[in-house]
């Protein structure tokens, strides 16, 4: 009986908007005939990234799309990497003579090492190993110290945090991303200028294993034989790997960790013409301090439905697909942020589409 190799697992993770999503929408695209599934973890109620993947031109209907691409949907995966992840290993571990490969986006508030210490569970580690921890760092962000967007409101939580000195919360995430890092991608390094961008790497260089090498990137476009195939066998080093959330997953200490300082909440509309939504929602961004929008829109007299992804006041939007025959045309959006007041931020909107 022949025994099968241990199926290759790439952790993809990285702050939101620094180009997760596009980096994997660039692999999938460039798989060249590998068989490849995808565990998407969306911090949010609505699997925007899930179907963003399976949209992307992969060669198979979107019933064999919807049978790869795995979500899970309750927060951050070194909190639900018990009750979710588990199960929908096993059953990728079940299917492993299927498949060539396999892809994991975490949530963009998620730590990597306690998902790589998963792989040392028995039944994981016998089937599976981690190719590698791949970090996408924001390069304009960090070039202006933000890290991610808002960089008053990072600066507010820092001050209100008598615990972390003169770092952020955000500074430590990033910190424990590049920590479990085997390859880290600088993305758009096109924004920003080729001094920033010296900088940048110099400051990332600092919280890295010296053998851990640093590419640059544009729209998270990197030759596929660079980001698979590494061989770094993450689980078994990331014990030794140090980073400041450690003594978080010590004995009992789990619920003590911060990320619920991070709103996720979910909003649906009815049509809505597609200038007054981005008028709304890039004045919403700006009071609130929201971090990320991401959704789908239902434009009056469009067949198509209109993908919104939005850091900050910078926003993508295109028309991604037809709407079902069956579906129904509502506008269904994810706002990520600080301290956010769902009834509120949905009584603005209402208020300023008229609806």
């Amino acid at each position: 009986m022949k025994t099968l190799a241990k199926l290759p697992v790439t952790i993809v993770t990285g702050f939101l908007g620094s180009g997760k999503t596009t980096l994997l929408r660039h692999m999938l695209d460039n798989a060249q005939g590998r068989r490849i599934a995808v565990i998407v973890n969306e911090f949010g109620e609505l699997g925007i990234d899930g179907e963003i993947l399976k949209q992307c031109s992969i060669g198979c209907t979107e019933e064999e799309a919807n049978g790869r691409v795995y979500e899970l949907a309750n927060g951050c995966l070194c909190c639900t990497v018990q009750e979710e992840f588990f199960p929908v290993m096993r059953e990728l571990v079940s299917r492993r003579g299927d498949l060539d490969h396999i892809l994991i986006e975490t949530s963009g508030l998620a730590l990597p090492k306690p998902l790589v210490q998963a792989f040392q569970w028995p039944e994981i580690r016998s089937a599976c190993t981690v190719d590698a921890v791949i970090t996408v760092v924001d390069s304009p962000a960090v070039a202006a110290g933000t890290f991610a967007a808002f960089p008053d409101q990072v600066d507010a939580q820092r001050k209100l945090d008598p615990n972390l000195d003169h770092e952020s919360p955000l500074h430590e995430l990033f910190a424990d991303q590049l920590a479990s890092a085997d390859l880290v991608i600088l993305n758009k390094a096109d924004l920003i200028s080729p001094e920033d961008l010296a900088r940048v790497r110099l400051e990332v260089a600092e919280e890295l294993p010296p053998a851990v090498k640093v590419i640059e990137a544009s729209s998270g476009r990197v030759p596929l034989d660079v980001l698979i195939g590494l061989g770094a066998g993450s689980e078994e080093h990331i014990d030794s790997r140090h980073s400041h959330h450690d003594h978080h997953h010590d004995g009992d200490d789990h619920d003590d960790h911060d990320h619920d300082a991070f709103d996720s909440i979910s909003i649906e509309l009815p049509q809505a013409d597609e200038s007054l939504l981005m008028d709304a929602l890039t004045q919403l961004v700006v009071k609130h301090g929201i971090l990320r929008v991401k959704g789908f829109a239902a434009i009056p007299n469009k067949p198509m439905r209109l993908l919104i992804q939005g850091v900050g006041t910078r926003f993508d939007k295109h028309f991604d697909r037809q709407w079902g025959a069956d579906e129904a045309r509502t506008t269904r959006l994810v706002l990520i942020g600080q301290a956010l007041d769902a009834a509120q931020l949905e009584a603005q909107l209402r208020a300023a589409l008229s609806v």
